[in-house]
């Protein structure tokens, strides 16, 4: 499999199933090159499959979820010794082990819709920003355990991806109503809680999200709302401790193919920004429910 069949083949998971995020669509596309690659070592395979990586990072999907995915599945799969002579039968306990991780992971999102849906109280008001595959799960569970509560979703420029998580909320029968991206601090002493998904969580308990979340957080401390941040535990991010918006990697505001073909990125417009974590109340992950503090233990504790 190389570059081209790669990127090919993950774009046809992410199309085949809208539900599933890039980084679980990039961990089916490296179980594949795994079945596919003719490497002759185990050296020389966790190499070819770290190239895999670097190619499914130069889309212009999540670069944040992919990164933080792939490492955490890289390092469950060749977690143990692998004492097998034959290197084939080697190559097949490393795609158990893949087809072991994705089971662990596909539940994440009906555990943190557990945890998390009791904090939405009845006749609540729930602000929440762009689409999130995690904030809608959370949001029809409550809906489910008969809780009638209110959602505004930002229409979130420049793709008013807020339009899409407003359709299926209301086809769901919960009310939501569209706002302005400007208007998020004018409708904050409306709102009981924020509620908001993530592209990443880096070691300091911050997020890496849609641009337009950081401005939401600092709405909701100024005005003394919760701040709940919904997100799979496979988007822990090590290695990126920023400290202000400049610290963001290129790779991680821009997508790949505004870094390959804008001669100045001063001019483009970033897609997503850093929330430190003074502003997040809670984050409710499929580890449980965390404080900004014990993101770091537990990044250590995944990587163990």
């Amino acid at each position: 499999m190389d570059e081209k069949a790669a990127k090919e083949y993950f774009e046809q998971k992410v199309e085949e199933n809208p539900d599933l995020s890039a980084a679980i669509a990039a961990i089916h596309t490296l179980i594949e090159y795994l079945k596919l690659n003719e490497a002759a070592t185990i050296a020389e395979l966790r190499d070819n499959l770290q190239i895999c990586v670097e190619w499914l990072k130069d889309t212009d999907s999540s670069t944040t979820a992919i990164t933080s995915g792939c490492e955490l599945f890289l390092r469950f799969i060749t977690l143990t010794a692998l004492d097998q002579p034959n290197f084939a039968e080697c190559k097949n306990i490393l795609v158990e082990r893949g087809n072991m991780y994705l089971k662990n992971v596909a539940g994440a999102r009906e555990k943190i819709a557990r945890l998390g849906h009791p904090f939405i109280g009845d006749g609540a008001v729930v602000l929440t920003h762009s689409t999130s595959r995690v904030v809608l799960s959370v949001l029809l569970e409550a809906s489910r355990q008969k809780k009638r509560f209110k959602v505004l979703v930002t229409e979130s420029n420049p793709d008013r991806s807020g339009d899409e998580m407003a359709r299926k909320l209301n086809e769901a029968g919960i009310p939501t109503v569209v706002i302005l991206d400007a208007s998020v601090g004018y409708i904050m002493e409306q709102v009981d809680l924020v509620l908001v998904g993530a592209e990443g969580v880096v070691e300091s308990g911050g997020i890496i999200n849609k641009i337009g979340t950081y401005q939401m957080g600092i709405c909701a401390k100024a005005s003394n709302k919760p701040f709940y941040v919904v997100v799979e535990c496979f988007k822990f991010v090590r290695m990126i401790y920023p400290l202000n918006q400049e610290d963001l990697p290129n790779e991680v505001k821009y997508n790949a193919s505004t870094i390959r073909d804008s001669p100045d990125l001063s001019k483009e417009h970033p897609l997503t920004d850093y929330t430190p974590p003074s502003y997040i109340t809670l984050l409710f992950t499929d580890l449980g429910v965390l404080t900004p503090s014990a993101v770091s233990d537990e990044l250590i504790n995944l990587y163990l």
